[in-house]
């Protein structure tokens, strides 16, 4: 994909939550360091009105838990820490998408398997 050129909306939406969850399983950290890891590795930029509501809606159901950190020589930093209940909806998620990703290649290389073919 070129530099310029922007995934679909709805695939992003597909992604963003395992995608967080697995930036999140490396260590607390904040948002802007989650949005920045999102664009380098790809997904292109994530606003902050898409990825603040997730974060919140991770902290409610309890896959995170928050930490607020003095800032260096500024104001301090809402840290998010992923809980054990993040971690396993992580490893599920991840199983399931891979799963998912494997029957859509399948699809789209042509080699599914199907009971009746027209």
């Amino acid at each position: 994909m070129s530099s310029t050129e922007e995934w679909p909306a709805e695939w992003l939406r597909g992604v963003l939550e395992l995608c967080v969850l697995r930036i999140l399983a490396d260590g607390p950290t904040y948002g802007y360091e989650i949005s920045s890891r999102l664009a380098t590795g790809g997904l292109g930029k994530v606003k902050g009105g898409t990825l603040y509501p997730l974060l919140q809606r991770f902290e409610a159901s309890g896959r995170v838990d928050i930490e607020w950190r003095p800032g260096e020589g500024g104001p301090g930093r809402k840290y998010y820490v992923l809980t054990d209940q993040g971690r396993a909806a992580l490893e599920q998620m991840s199983r399931r998408w891979r799963a998912f990703a494997e029957v859509t290649e399948q699809i789209l290389e042509g080699t599914a398997k199907s009971e009746e073919r027209s």
